[in-house]
């Protein structure tokens, strides 16, 4: 292919099929829902010219600073060294984390042109401390960018977005951290038996999760990256979160060929975290860009609001910790130092993969024993006694056979008392029941796996069965009514009032019960 005016970075012999532009060559749309349809339906992904008049018009349209740096101030600042040709052994500023430009089928000197516009970015948003993504978006952007400056000025207007509750890049190492806390709890929300995949082989969850963004923005090849950057453009970060799940469910499906992986032996999670990078690297053999995106947007994640609120709440929690800056995160198995862990009805080991299931903001916190039947007895009035001002609280249970089982409560057991003496309902989504023995299974209330039943299930009792972790999630989504937020998020922790929960949790001087409906 000759090169047209928004190629002059592009390899074309490494392009593929995408080297061959065809299909509409005009895209006449202002309407946002009508561009969210035509990105997901991939109507500008075969001409190269159109996608980058599109992205050109959809990155003028981000909202941002009044002050943004445009590609006159980078012809300003690289002067006469724009006609010289960039070096790639200019080294990359900290905050990319070591992440290097990819290649993305551009030729050998649009990688240097990369490294060029990167530090002139670092130059110009001097409150930038951590950005790891930056090198492939920039890198990405290189192929839909007449010049250098054209590129830094997109790249610019990326980074300079100053529109409420959107994101589009974490710039400081805390929104990245929180980011990789709130897809771990995604993952264990919404990718269930990939999730216990990972637990069960790996050392480090944390560790193997720290690599999501890199998945999608980094490892993915240029076909795929390039589709999934239609839609992000358009819809924004969520986009991220689901592209890395559908990516963790495939990956599953290819090291367990769709069955339930049995006796997985524990990894080092450098080696969990080199066989995704590999899978995904190479998945091209194996999934298309349409399927991934088809995956991607089958799955019924919460709302990109109640995301943020979500993404927020972990901030707030590596705030309260004294994870500001990058440092080595404390993982599950440090929280959890079998060498100190004491309980008479788990092992360490059980423990560490209870931990695995609970929200990432509560699992940085140690595990304190607050009631044990054997120091306590077996009074109710006891037991609230002592649970009460403590929240999440984790309850385990040994029957006189030998069996365990038990339940993780997100909300203070002093909140039955608001009924006075009649029986009432209280707590979140995020409560679950689990079994460890005779077989360690876990059991979410079913309208976490499926949202889009909230107002079509009976209400729910103590002993109904809870949603396989297996079960399709593509049924349709009715719109929830404006405002309505999902029962995933705990009223204190995320300040919300209380109709906006279903209630899971009840308990009076006779009885506890868990799993019910208000």
């Amino acid at each position: 292919m000759a090169e047209d005016e928004y190629g002059t970075f592009v390899d074309w012999s490494q392009m593929g099929d995408l080297a061959t532009s065809s299909g509409p060559t005009k895209l006449d749309c202002k309407e946002l829902k009508e561009f969210k349809q035509m990105a997901r339906q991939g109507y500008w992904a075969k001409n190269h010219k159109l996608r980058a008049q599109v992205y050109q018009q959809l990155i003028k349209s981000i909202p941002c600073r009044t002050v943004t740096p445009d590609a006159e101030v980078y012809r300003d600042i690289i002067g006469d060294a724009a006609t010289k040709k960039p070096s790639s052994h200019i080294p990359l500023p900290e905050f990319v984390d070591g992440n290097p430009v990819p290649r993305y089928c551009l030729k050998v000197e649009a990688v240097a042109s990369a490294h060029r516009i990167i530090n002139c970015v670092a130059g110009q948003f001097p409150d930038i401390s951590h950005c790891p993504s930056l090198p492939a978006l920039t890198a990405l952007l290189l192929h839909f960018s007449k010049d250098e400056a054209q590129c830094f000025e997109h790249v610019s207007r990326i980074l300079a977005c100053n529109e409420p509750g959107k994101r589009l890049l974490d710039q400081t190492f805390l929104a990245y951290e929180s980011s990789c806390m709130t897809f771990g709890d995604l993952a264990n929300k919404y990718c269930t038996a990939a999730h216990k995949l990972i637990v069960a082989t790996a050392q480090d969850v944390v560790e193997v999760y720290a690599d999501w963004q890199r998945w999608v923005l980094g490892d993915l090849p240029f076909a795929h990256m390039v589709r999934v950057l239609d839609v992000y453009l358009v819809e924004g970060y969520k986009v991220l979160y689901r592209v890395a799940i559908a990516l963790l469910k495939f990956y599953r499906k290819h090291k367990t060929g769709g069955q339930a992986g049995q006796n997985q032996q524990r990894l080092d999670s450098g080696k969990i975290r080199s066989d995704i990078q590999a899978f995904i690297k190479g998945i091209g053999s194996t999934v298309t860009p349409e399927k991934l995106l088809e995956k991607s947007f089958s799955i019924r994640l919460i709302s990109r609001k109640e995301i943020t609120l979500l993404q927020v709440t972990n901030e707030k929690s590596l705030q309260q910790k004294g994870i500001t800056v990058k440092q080595k995160r404390r993982n599950v198995q440090l929280a959890l130092d079998p060498d100190t862990f004491s309980s008479e009805i788990v092992s360490a080991k059980e423990m560490h993969d209870i931990w695995s299931w609970i929200p990432e903001r509560f699992a940085l916190c140690q595990p304190e024993l607050l009631f044990t039947t054997s120091t306590h007895g077996c009074s109710l009035s006891r037991f609230y006694s002592h649970c009460e001002g403590h929240e999440p609280t984790l309850l385990l249970i040994r029957t006189t056979d030998g069996d365990v089982c038990g339940a993780f409560l997100s909300s203070d057991w002093e909140e039955r008392k608001r009924g006075g003496n009649k029986l009432s309902y209280f707590g979140t989504g995020e409560c679950f029941v689990f079994r460890l023995k005779p077989e360690m299974e876990r059991y979410e209330w079913v309208v976490i796996r499926h949202p889009e039943l909230a107002s079509a299930i009976r209400p729910a009792g103590p002993d109904d069965p809870a949603a396989d972790p297996s079960a399709d999630q593509s049924l349709p989504q009715p719109d929830k009514p404006p405002g309505e937020l999902s029962p995933f998020l705990a009223t204190h922790h995320f300040n919300l009032n209380s109709k906006n929960t279903s209630m899971f949790m009840a308990g009076s001087f006779d009885s506890i019960i868990v799993g019910g409906w208000r």
